[in-house]
């Protein structure tokens, strides 16, 4: 038996290590490397073969330089549950001490390798490729042939783009599994080997309001962290877990080179654009397609001239750092300012990554994870493993089945299917095929909504963007962001206070529902859902699945102006591209659970059963059968000739520009104030603005029209080039129309926070009289940014459902 030897030296009433027994090869070929503090601190190297772990103690553990020959002691087997062990051996037991899981991820033979991987073996003469997050690349794992030293083996780095010239000590490089700083003195550290980086903590109930004496602020780079070893005439640049960067970002390796003095210097490598903010696509292209303005954003300095500075006040590190990159091209110094709150509403109107609080007077500990250093995020964000991918039939893949360790149990946490080109889509499917396995890597069955899964070994490491978690331990609306390679992935898993803020609507998930496989239960309600990866908009990737995820997360907001009004169903179940249609009729074998009211149409001659979009349910209902946009009417049930509000509809022409556009939505609103009335504007969501005045029931359609066209006609004489009453398109030429007519029985606009049909996913978007200027972007109000939004401004339409205008008084004040 392969574990005889390895049960026969554990006492497993003792020892929470798994107990021995051989399992069926799986052909996964998975790693891992754990950190060993026994009786003398070592490395362990196990590689899954046969069925079972083939393992080697390396004493220095492994190196990226392929200067160093690592010793490598052959043990014995040990059991596939071995693979995430982690924890304390019990003194008095065999192996006693702490282990972590230093790297894990998948190897292969290296190009070339002829012979199958057992004979290789018992030859003694592995060629491997890791695809882990600190071992990355090719590697000899050979045997000695020294006499009496059979288990005698050596681990070798090849060069390739992963390896190194400076020293590689393995234990500086411990990412989250590092000790806490505590009161321990900070590193001696030396150029002449690689450094791991201090890193920042999150405590999200410090408001970064409350840090003033002692603290310092900076910008948080969108980029790469990197460190630069600089001495004599070799400059290295590398990343937190090791991997070199020298060849990749040559401008700044070479700026570098011309320092007078060696350094150690701390930083985070960005692209910028033309307004210099950082574009991390951008960065992450580099190698295939240089773009923008490549910087070396610093703000530290760990050695100068001889001497270690980690034990220093970080002020005068700072200091001593400015002085030392001044005038040197593609390296900027990173200021820090003093008022960190104000700094923090820079970030927020910017769309920045975040800001970095830190001690004025704090030391330097690497590979760290500090208080001293705290960081505050605008957008939540974390990097989750990618276990597996869904098909598609219109694109490469459908989306990425993201999972977290959860108490050492992978956990599937949500699919996330948006924020990738095309092109980036093939170029991860591609990466994906090596690591495709035959079966799921969860413990149990998940729900995708009846999606195909292609799994694989969960290595890669995708960061993304996501609005909150469900109580259910979902991700709502997560979008893809990059490929990290800064972590190990075993370091991922999900923290006791990362769900702190859930959404109290923990079932309300696509593909995560209980009962059917195609379904969602709202409120009691099985939903039925279809086609979720099907493509609504084709030029973004936007599925009807993110339509879906945001109508779930604006239900609440959105269904105020939806209740009790009946619908007109505006369809696109093929997307934006393809051509949509209205049908008035609720569709046939609609669920009973769905209200509707039949109502006469003279043009038509008949009832037509109209829906009513009452609750949730409907909502998602609607949005499945196509319905981008919701169109309600402006009365209710019990009033239909009454409308609640009246719009003006300012539609301008292909050739007026959006200025124009705000230039007209100012005239109104300039004229409504003179008036005494108080309008309520909002993006059409197209190329328009739509400006609502509050009825409150009170008037016929007929008297709200003929108010609407007086209002109009005032704002014409105003802008006589500019608008025009027109209704024939014909006869409107270059000039925006002015659309009264919106205010009859019948008729419908999109509503307030409505998806539009559009390029982008476009949201109709409620707005402050105050942003209606010159700087005003309808491009910004997309599915992506609204509920962002919705945090800052919360309902800006509010007043629209509430008290109605008096019509009679506002006409007193008209001019003569």
């Amino acid at each position: 038996m392969a574990l005889q030897e390895y049960n026969k030296k554990r006492d497993f009433s003792k020892t929470t290590e798994p107990y021995g027994e051989e399992a069926p090869d799986a052909g996964e070929w998975r790693f891992v490397v754990q950190r060993h503090d026994a009786r003398k601190l070592h490395f362990d190297l196990r590689l899954e073969m046969d069925g079972v772990l083939k393992s080697w103690a390396v004493p220095k553990g492994p190196s990226l330089n392929p200067s160093d020959k690592r010793l490598a002691v052959h043990t014995e087997d040990h059991p596939l549950k071995y693979l995430h062990f982690q924890g304390t051996i019990p003194k008095g037991n065999y192996g006693a001490g702490e282990m972590t899981i230093w790297d894990t991820g998948s190897y292969s033979l290296s190009q070339g390798q002829q012979k199958s991987i057992q004979d290789l073996y018992k030859k003694g003469d592995l060629k491997l490729t890791f695809y882990g997050t600190k071992l990355r690349g090719d590697f000899a794992l050979v045997k000695t042939h020294y006499q009496n030293k059979q288990n005698q083996w050596l681990l070798i780095k090849k060069e390739d783009d992963y390896s190194i010239d400076l020293d590689y000590d393995a234990n500086l490089h411990l990412g989250e599994n590092a000790p806490s700083a505590g009161k321990k003195s900070p590193l001696e550290v030396s150029p002449k080997r690689q450094v791991s980086p201090m890193l920042a903590s999150r405590d999200k109930a410090i408001d970064i309001g409350t840090l003033k004496k002692g603290w310092l602020f900076e910008f948080k780079w969108d980029g790469y962290r990197i460190l630069c070893n600089h001495e004599d005439s070799n400059t290295s640049l590398y990343s937190r877990n090791g991997i070199s960067y020298t060849d990749l970002f040559t401008p700044i390796t070479d700026s570098l080179s011309q320092l007078s003095f060696s350094a150690i210097i701390d930083g985070e490598v960005v692209s910028l654009n033309k307004n210099g903010l950082p574009q991390f696509q951008w960065l992450q292209h580099y190698r295939e397609e240089p773009k923008g303005d490549l910087v070396y954003m610093v703000f530290d300095l760990l050695y100068l001239d001889g001497h270690s500075l980690t034990h220093m006040p970080l002020t005068e590190r700072k200091e001593l750092l400015r002085s030392l990159v001044e005038d040197l091209p593609h390296i900027r110094y990173s200021e820090h300012f003093t008022n960190g709150k104000g700094l923090y509403q820079e970030v927020l109107a910017e769309g920045g990554e975040g800001v970095i609080a830190k001690k004025a007077d704090a030391a330097y500990h690497p590979g760290i994870r500090t208080e001293s250093w705290l960081k505050f995020k605008p957008r939540e964000s974390l990097e989750a493993l990618i276990c597996g991918y869904t098909a598609s039939e219109s694109r490469p893949f459908g989306s990425l089945i993201l999972g977290l360790q959860n108490e050492g149990v992978l956990t599937y946490i949500g699919n996330c299917g948006t924020g990738f080109s095309h092109k980036r889509q093939k170029e991860l499917l591609e990466r994906f095929q090596a690591l495709r396995i035959d079966s799921s890597p969860f413990l149990g069955k998940i729900n995708l909504a009846g999606k195909q899964p292609i799994w694989m070994n969960p290595v890669l490491m995708a960061e993304v963007h996501y609005a909150e978690w469900t109580d259910s331990g979902r991700l709502r609306q997560p979008v893809f962001k990059a490929l990290r390679q800064d972590k190990t992935p075993f370091e991922l898993h999900i923290h006791s206070d990362t769900q702190s803020e859930s959404s109290d609507r923990s079932d309300k998930q696509p593909g995560s529902a209980p009962g059917e496989e195609n379904s969602l239960q709202l409120d009691g309600i099985n939903v039925p859902i279809s086609n979720l990866e099907k493509i609504y908009w084709p030029k973004e990737g936007i599925q009807k699945y993110d339509l879906i995820e945001y109508y779930l997360s604006i239900a609440d907001i959105l269904l105020p102006y939806l209740k009790g009004r009946p619908q007109n169903l505006h369809r696109h179940p093929e997307g934006i591209e393809k051509e949509g249609f209205y049908q008035k009729d609720t569709p046939d074998s609609f669920p009973k659970w769905i209200k509707t009211t039949a109502i006469y149409s003279e043009s038509s001659d008949k009832q037509i059963d109209y829906m009513l979009c009452q609750d949730e349910a409907t909502l998602i209902y609607m949005a499945n059968l196509g319905c981008i946009e919701i169109n309600p009417w402006h009365s209710k049930m019990g009033n239909l000739d009454r409308p609640d509000y009246m719009v003006i509809d300012i539609d301008p022409s292909p050739k007026n520009s959006f200025g124009e556009v705000v230039e007209v939505a100012q005239s109104f609103h300039e004229f409504l104030k003179s008036i005494g009335i108080e309008g309520y504007c909002k993006t059409s969501g197209s190329s328009g603005l739509h400006i609502y005045l509050p009825l409150d029931a009170q008037y016929t359609y007929e008297e709200a029209r003929d108010f609407c066209k007086l209002i109009c006609t005032m704002v014409q004489q105003n802008l006589p080039s500019l608008t025009t009453l027109e209704r024939r398109i014909k006869s409107r030429g270059d000039r925006i129309y002015l659309d009264y007519l919106q205010n009859r029985p019948g008729q419908t606009i999109a509503a307030a926070y409505c998806v539009r049909p559009q390029p982008g996913a476009p949201v109709s978007t409620p707005l402050l009289w105050k942003e209606i200027n010159s700087k005003l972007d309808k491009n910004d109000f997309t599915i992506y940014t609204i509920n962002d939004r919705i945090k800052k401004h919360k309902d800006l339409f509010k007043g629209v459902l509430g008290k109605g205008i008096d019509i009679e008084s506002a006409l007193e004040k008209f001019p003569d």
